[in-house]
């Protein structure tokens, strides 16, 4: 009898157990980060997915990389999960073309240092009302940036989700986060998306670029971040958060979008106790 209920068990996990699927993805090699196991690639339109963009893949294999070059065409399979997608089975097709960023502001919107000031920009809330910066300035802020197309479970979900957390735990902080995407991200779509974090958080606001690309690309680049391609609609960013005090002045940058959320919220307790 045991055996029977044994088999039952089996039968029963195998059926419920949650398959990862798996996409063709066809795109062009932008950057390797050997170090980090992360291949950031401009990829086309995978069908039932996403949109044409320019991202980081997580791979497991470090050596699946190694013989790849900057401009390589490949094909390879992208392994999709709730936890932490990762490319596989890369192919070289041909050599292709680099795209392009945004250095037009490279020159006069460069990162600023630790103790430098970031400048007041303005943005709108998700009311359609203009938000200065500065309205805010007296407290501690803590900026990061998603875009709400972003499909990525370790990426734009994980900044909320990170936010969340560390707006829970730090009532004293104003946590801001900005959509880059100035086209599609209006105070309309954004309030449908992310609405309840208004109506549960006093301390947490989300903002909109919309008619604002000047103010977005400066704050962006100024908190070590960077985004292109969006009137392309390619879109291609590269993370961070920042943590900046009461007269703007930059404390602390988190790169990327894999950061502790542990490690930052002892960072935090250094200023607010």
């Amino acid at each position: 009898m045991k055996y029977i209920r044994f088999y039952f068990f089996c039968v029963f996990f195998i059926c419920c157990e949650k398959k990862d699927n798996q996409y063709l993805v066809k795109g062009t090699v932008q950057s390797i980060e050997h170090e980090l196991n992360k291949i950031i690639i401009a990829h086309d339109t995978i069908p039932g997915l996403m949109m044409p963009m320019v991202m980081p893949f997580s791979v497991r294999d470090k050596e699946e990389i190694d013989n790849l070059q900057i401009g390589d065409s490949v094909h390879f399979q992208l392994i999709w999960n709730d936890i932490k997608p990762y490319a596989t089975k890369f192919k070289v097709v041909s050599q292709g073309k680099i795209l392009i960023t945004d250095d037009f502001f490279d020159d006069e919107y460069s990162v600023k240092e630790v103790g430098q000031i970031i400048d007041d920009v303005t943005l709108l809330n998700l009311y359609g009302k203009d938000v200065r910066l500065s309205n805010s300035d007296g407290r501690y802020r803590f900026i990061s940036y998603i875009f709400s197309r972003c499909p990525m479970p370790n990426m734009c979900p994980a900044i909320v989700m990170k936010n969340r957390y560390l707006a829970t735990a730090f009532s004293e902080i104003e946590f801001i986060m900005v959509s880059f995407d100035y086209l599609y991200d209006t105070p309309r779509v954004l309030k449908q998306a992310f609405g309840h974090i208004n109506d549960d958080f006093d301390n947490w606001q989300i903002l909109s670029s919309t008619d604002h690309i000047d103010d977005i690309y400066k704050l962006v680049r100024q908190s070590g971040g960077n985004f292109w391609g969006v009137d392309q609609g390619k879109i291609g960013h590269t993370l961070s958060s920042v943590f900046i005090g009461p007269k703007r002045e930059v404390l602390r940058i988190w790169k990327g979008e894999e950061w502790d959320v542990n490690q930052v919220k002892n960072a935090l307790r250094l200023y607010v106790q």
